[in-house]
């Protein structure tokens, strides 16, 4: 595993290559829309959420209004991210249940958030990170996963429960939660999962894939 040194170091060039204050890739206004927007990147890109949720919220511009909806309502609006019944009802049902349980505020405890419709760890840990600011969170997405292996940060798991287990214990807490998002940045951007740019990537020192295949 990494020594200390070295996981800051790749977490300071992390940050030199991705400086922007803004990492999450999923424009909101407000913490539900953060919520929903997840839920629906579900086996979607972020650029097609980001060109439907507009549309959605003008039509539905309060929790309130789409705890009112039918999930047949919102069906039209999110058809084009993909299993978009399943979708529409998990953020109708959510509506519904923070209206009525918690106020109509997005909770802040990882218990409470698994109670909504559709959220699972990975959406529950962004939402704590994002929204709540609760260090030490670990948002174990695909890119996460293949890239913490690659460097050597985890013993290269494909199970984001054991990444998860695995980065928290050895990210700083006050960091975890935007490393995770400049990973995914980084995926996108450099080391791609088909085609990895290695000889212009600048976490080369520390990768221990790069050491290996040099």
């Amino acid at each position: 595993m990494k020594t200390a040194e070295a996981i800051h170091a790749i977490i300071e060039e992390l940050k030199a290559l991705y400086p922007q204050k803004d990492l999450c890739s999923l424009p909101y206004e407000k913490d539900y829309e953060l919520l929903f927007a997840v839920r629906l990147s579900a086996q979607c890109t972020d650029e097609r959420v980001n060109q439907v949720t507009p549309a959605l919220y003008a039509a539905y511009p309060t929790l309130a209004s789409l705890a009112a909806a039918e999930p047949a309502d919102v069906e039209p609006y999110i058809h084009s991210c993909g299993f978009f019944r399943a979708k529409a009802k998990d953020i109708v049902l959510a509506s519904r249940m923070l209206m009525e349980e918690y106020g109509g505020v997005v909770p802040g405890t990882m218990e409470d958030l698994l109670r909504l419709p559709g959220v699972g760890r990975k959406t529950a840990n962004l939402i704590l990170g994002d929204i709540h600011s609760t260090p030490g969170v670990v948002v174990a997405d695909t890119h996460c996963i293949r890239i913490t292996g690659l460097l050597g940060l985890t013993d290269g798991t494909k199970d984001p429960g054991k990444v998860e287990q695995q980065l928290r214990a050895c990210l700083p807490p006050e960091e975890s939660n935007d490393f995770c998002h400049r990973m995914v940045l980084h995926g996108r951007a450099v080391c791609r999962a088909r085609r990895p740019d290695c000889q212009n990537c600048t976490l080369r020192p520390w990768c221990d894939h790069f050491t290996a295949e040099a």
